[in-house]
């Protein structure tokens, strides 16, 4: 009995005992005692892009077969753009008052694209996170590309999203961790560089003529590698 009663009162200290060593973690939160092991560290920042104030630094490209394509500045803005944070106590002041329009007039109803493209590639420090950008879609079921160059320069191509809204909209793409952004070896540059906004057109929506419009594309990077290099250190990009 004495042995019966022995084993019953270890199966309950089991069940119900708490060492002294345990520690209380509740489901789906960090464990204390694992804090700052094998943690990434960051410095997340959201940075200005491309406020798109001057049309002649974008031009336009579309085959020559499937239509014309041209890109002119406006005045307008999003009524729901806010300021980047720390944008004004850094001391920048640039202009924000226009937008890109992109018009494109097609030769017949098909399977088309046509892209805009920065004049030089626009480089973006960091790991990036996320790229937004304010678009007019005009409610056409056409598909919004971010075109890109990874680390070694190998063309990527991301989809953003669906143009088939009315007004302005901000689209967001996730950069996916399998898109090359840094190498361990070197410290003078990582990141991406963009070098267009494509659009894949829907064949019952492509005909007659489309206008499509830009504003404030910006970047969440992790900039926690670049607040880390020595003030010493070389560059290595010669």
């Amino acid at each position: 009995m004495n042995t019966r009663l022995t084993i019953a009162l270890l199966a309950l200290a089991v069940l119900f005992g708490t060492p002294a060593f345990a520690q209380n973690v509740v489901a789906g939160e960090p464990t204390p005692s694992e804090i700052g092991k094998d943690q990434a560290q960051q410095l997340l920042k959201e940075v200005s892009v491309e406020k798109f104030e001057d049309a002649a630094f974008w031009y336009a490209a579309m085959p020559l077969d499937m239509g014309v394509a041209q890109v002119k500045r406006l005045t307008g803005s999003p009524l729901g753009k806010q300021p980047v944070q720390d944008e004004a106590a850094l001391g920048i002041k640039e202009d924000d008052k226009y937008v890109l329009g992109l018009k494109v007039s097609f030769f017949h109803r098909g399977v088309a694209e046509f892209a805009v493209h920065p004049l030089n590639p626009i480089a973006v420090e960091g790991i990036v996170k996320t790229v937004s950008v304010w678009v007019v879609g005009r409610n056409f079921n056409h598909v919004l590309k971010l075109q890109l160059t990874d680390y070694r320069g190998q063309e990527q191509e991301l989809t953003i999203g669906t143009l088939n809204f009315i007004g302005w909209k901000k689209l967001t793409i996730a950069i996916p961790p399998n898109i090359l952004q840094s190498e361990f070896h070197y410290t003078y540059r990582s990141g991406i560089q963009i070098t267009g906004l494509k659009i894949e057109t829907d064949p019952l929506d492509s005909y007659g003529t489309y206008y499509v419009y830009f504003d404030d594309m910006r970047a969440v990077t992790d900039l926690f590698g670049e607040s880390k290099r020595d003030s010493d250190d070389m560059s290595d990009g010669w």
